[in-house]
């Protein structure tokens, strides 16, 4: 499926958001009803745990869920979402249609259906989800070792790296220092994967930054 943008510009703010994400998650059939059971959001993208269940009260059939104990069915969907010119936009798949995004908090996670087949689709995204919820969130002054070189813009290479940070005006913004020439550096998030923690160091300040910014004086 495509995107859909709404032209009327009704959608303007995080609760009209999560507002059209419950109403899209939310409908009833001849025989089935959907209802969101939670939303969130992560970056420009909703994650859902939508549950179907039958009218009668009857257990639901899934190809590709196992019914849960009260008969009914929980599955993920990814809203990827952004605004052009004002409209807000979004476009929608289910988790077996194979999502690439994969930030979907793990308590998102724990409230969907079990999968059938493990080599599906929605494992996968699902397993994605939790080796993205598994890199660790270092503290000022940890040394770490990544899981593989990183290249860096100048050709170089760097694997050994102590978190730091820098300030643009008034925010403060993560960096790292690489072991081997005391330059800083930029990480994503996704880099991380994998990584090991060498030693750590605690505390407000950064002597890691001091020690540099001294050495460029």
């Amino acid at each position: 499926m495509g995107w859909l943008f709404y032209t009327d510009r009704r959608i303007k703010s995080y609760a009209d958001e999560k507002a059209e994400i419950t109403r899209l998650c939310t409908f009833e059939g001849d025989t089935r009803k959907t209802e969101l059971v939670k939303a969130c959001k992560v970056a420009s993208t909703w994650y859902a745990a939508a549950r179907v269940t039958n009218l009668d009260g009857t257990a639901v059939e899934d190809a590709t869920y196992m019914t849960d104990a009260d008969g009914s069915i929980t599955f993920g969907a990814v809203f990827l979402t952004r605004y052009d010119d004002g409209c807000w936009g979004y476009k929608d798949m289910e988790e077996s249609a194979g999502p690439v995004e994969p930030r979907a908090p793990l308590s998102l996670l724990a409230l969907l259906s079990e999968l059938k087949d493990p080599d599906s689709y929605a494992h996968a995204w699902r397993q994605r989800c939790q080796d993205w919820a598994a890199i660790p969130d270092y503290e000022e002054g940890d040394k770490i070792k990544l899981a593989a070189p990183v290249t860096l813009t100048d050709g170089s290479t760097c694997q050994i790296v102590t978190a730091t940070h820098y300030r643009r005006g008034r925010q403060k913004r993560r960096c790292y220092r690489i072991e081997e020439t005391g330059g800083l550096v930029r990480l994503s998030k996704a880099s991380l994967a994998g990584s090991e923690l060498l030693s750590s160091a605690k505390g407000a300040a950064s002597p890691v930054l001091a020690e540099f910014l001294a050495g460029r004086n």
